[in-house]
């Protein structure tokens, strides 16, 4: 699927076939050329790497280089019907702006960042270490990721921002959890909206 993982699929089937799509960090456009091939979906992608914006516009992605920390003013209220965000969080000084920003932007917001609850991140920091796991692959000194979160964080993280919480699952060795994945996953996503 032409560098598209299954967390991606996953969350390509959260989207609506048509949707207008705004991707915040889209990386190398992978996923929102997937969703324009098989979904019918148009958009942008937001990118901050002179490199992934170059790969965004090989494979024919409409890209918009800006930092994220700067914000989303360029973008009118509800201007798409999803906004993604999918492992930028953890990057980012100013976690609750951007959130409010994706709801205010976007109809809905699909959010993904590593959940660091996952029970072995947990067995590593009881054994007095900092876990270096697939998902977190750094090793303290050297992580780009200026915050750690977990899934029931961000629970409480969305209803304090006025965000309702559409939908929420963990994603772990290729497969959605929904059973305990504060625990069980790797990765939570959660379907927002303004509440």
């Amino acid at each position: 699927m032409n560098g598209v993982t299954t967390e991606m699929e996953l969350i390509a089937d959260l989207v609506p076939a048509g949707s207008r799509v705004l991707d915040l960090g889209c990386g190398d456009g992978a996923l929102l050329a997937h969703l324009q091939q098989a979904k019918g979906c148009t958009g942008y992608g937001v990118e901050i790497a002179d490199e992934n914006v170059l790969a965004c516009a090989r494979r024919g992605v409409n890209v918009v280089q800006l930092n994220l920390e700067d914000g989303l003013a360029l973008f009118d209220d509800h201007s798409f019907d999803v906004v993604l965000q999918l492992q930028t969080l953890q990057h980012l000084r100013n976690t609750e702006k951007m959130l409010r920003e994706t709801a205010r932007v976007g109809r809905i917001g699909i959010v993904s960042f590593p959940n660091f609850a996952h029970w072995p991140n947990r067995l590593s920091v009881a054994q007095g270490r900092m876990p270096v796991t697939r998902t977190l692959p750094y090793q303290w000194y050297d992580t780009p990721n200026i915050r750690v979160g977990t899934f029931a964080d961000f629970e409480v993280l969305a209803r304090r921002n006025g965000l309702q919480i559409l939908d929420s699952f963990g994603f772990h060795a290729g497969r959605a959890v929904r059973r305990w994945p504060n625990l069980r996953a790797s990765v939570a996503v959660f379907k927002i909206a303004r509440g």
